[in-house]
């Protein structure tokens, strides 16, 4: 499918207000020829409840709506912490696990109150993330995915969400306490994100 030559393509908006993700997000698209955007660089901007059933529809639903909203080319995400011990919770309401608050240090504490009798074993999870590109032209969708384990108790003051108890396979310290540089390269969201990276630059030529 051709790049449009609309010039509003040569912006791209980050479909979230979240400053964690922002700054993770705009590390890996910085090579882009692209001027990236964040959510609250945007006056007014849509407020999207995340009601699909699954990654991809909620992440195709922001990216559609900020789209719409702006006229610019959207990036927009959604993130799940797969843990199979609890059936795959808290999974697709993972940032609203503890209430429609999303407060995260809710979250980590109810996670860690589900797994309070896991054994090492039963604490396996992944991160999977879903990153939905939407414009004039079409609509995309990239994943990425990240396996790892869920520590017995909080670690690392950097990160946002769950990573102070997630540790990924092949460390021993959780996300919270690997610098970003280094984290990006491994996670869930730096995977999905170099993937729609590699796509637009081919896209926007």
């Amino acid at each position: 499918m051709p790049a449009s030559t609309n010039t509003s393509q040569r912006k791209l908006v980050l479909a979230t207000s979240n400053p964690g993700k922002i700054s993770e997000m705009r590390s890996i698209l910085a090579d882009l020829d692209v001027a990236v955007l964040a959510g609250t660089d945007v006056p007014d901007w849509p407020s999207v409840e995340e009601d699909q059933p699954d990654l991809r529809g909620n992440a195709l639903k922001k990216a559609r709506e900020w789209h719409r909203a702006t006229a610019i080319m959207a990036l927009a995400d959604d993130t799940a912490l797969e843990v199979p011990y609890l059936g795959g919770a808290p999974g697709v309401r993972s940032a609203r696990y503890a209430g429609e608050d999303g407060d995260s240090d809710a979250n980590i504490t109810k996670l860690l109150f589900e797994l309070r009798n896991a054994t090492e074993s039963d604490r396996s999870a992944r991160f999977r993330c879903v990153i939905a590109i939407v414009s004039a032209d079409g609509e995309w969708c990239f994943e990425g995915i990240c396996p790892g384990t869920i520590a017995a108790a909080r670690a690392g003051e950097g990160g946002f969400g769950y990573d102070p108890v997630f540790v990924p396979d092949g460390f021993t310290e959780s996300f919270a306490q690997i610098p970003t540089a280094a984290k990006n390269k491994i996670s869930h969201r730096g995977i999905a994100v170099r993937a729609a990276a590699d796509f637009l630059r081919g896209h926007l030529r």
